[in-house]
């Protein structure tokens, strides 16, 4: 087997390395989440740096392990292609628009839920919300405790740029049959692509926040992912193959 590529190798390791460090400052009560994962523009919490630390940190093993192996098996194949810059430009790219997307859809359903509040309700909940939350604690009205979740919890994982990284595998191998559980037969890339896109918007549509993902946050990194591809695209046609190279 080839030795994996450079960038591919070391994502792989400053995720795992991140995920080994959250659970360790946990042991002295430290969540690393409420520094390096995504907060909402409006939170005292966010800070811009958190459109790239976010992607490298993870709410669990299994939500790790899956976003691992997918860089692993697609990212490795996309570096050698595209070369190592432009392969983690493109992870980049990915990752942050996801967070921008997800910074936007939060927005909305901020200011959404904060039309149906008094102004007094709303001051209560940007003054006393966060340090409700430290406390495992929310407010009774249930429209306050939604508002106080979406100014103060956070997003975390590289599930944008992973989404990404399978849409850019679906565009280059469109017809590149794929074993997927629990599937019986094999389906060609681009329809597991696109099907992973109808996926993730119908659930984003359906709103159902009690899964805890960030279903638009996943569209987005595909959605930025796409365009930065026909730009290179655009820009490349000199290439016998259609593929990017540094």
């Amino acid at each position: 087997m080839n030795p994996l590529p450079t960038v591919t190798k070391n994502l792989l390791i400053i995720n795992v390395l991140m995920f080994l460090a959250t659970l360790a400052a946990e042991r002295y009560g430290i969540d690393l989440g409420e520094y390096l994962g995504l907060h909402f523009i409006l939170s005292d919490r966010f800070n811009a740096a958190q459109l790239i630390t976010y992607m490298f940190m993870h709410g669990g093993f299994l939500h790790l392990f899956f976003n691992m192996f997918a860089v692993w098996m697609f990212g490795r194949i996309l570096e050698q292609i595209w070369g190592p810059k432009r392969f983690l430009f493109y992870y980049l790219v990915c990752g942050v628009g996801a967070g921008l997307i997800q910074e936007a859809v939060t927005g909305i359903h901020y200011y959404t839920l904060q039309a149906g509040l008094s102004p007094e309700m709303v001051e209560a909940v940007l003054n006393e919300g966060s340090k409700a939350l430290q406390q495992n604690m929310n407010f009774v009205n249930p429209v306050m405790g939604n508002l106080n979740l979406t100014l103060n919890s956070s997003t975390v994982g590289a599930s944008g740029a992973v989404y990404g990284i399978l849409l850019a595998f679906g565009m280059l191998f469109p017809n590149e049959r794929m074993f997927i559980f629990p599937l019986p037969m094999p389906i060609k890339a681009k329809w597991f692509v696109i099907g992973y896109a109808v996926i993730e918007l119908y659930a984003g549509l359906a709103n159902n926040a009690a899964d805890n993902v960030a279903h638009f946050a996943h569209l987005g990194g595909m959605i930025f992912g796409f365009f930065l591809i026909l730009y290179w695209k655009k820009n490349n046609k000199g290439n016998h193959d259609g593929y990017y190279y540094n």
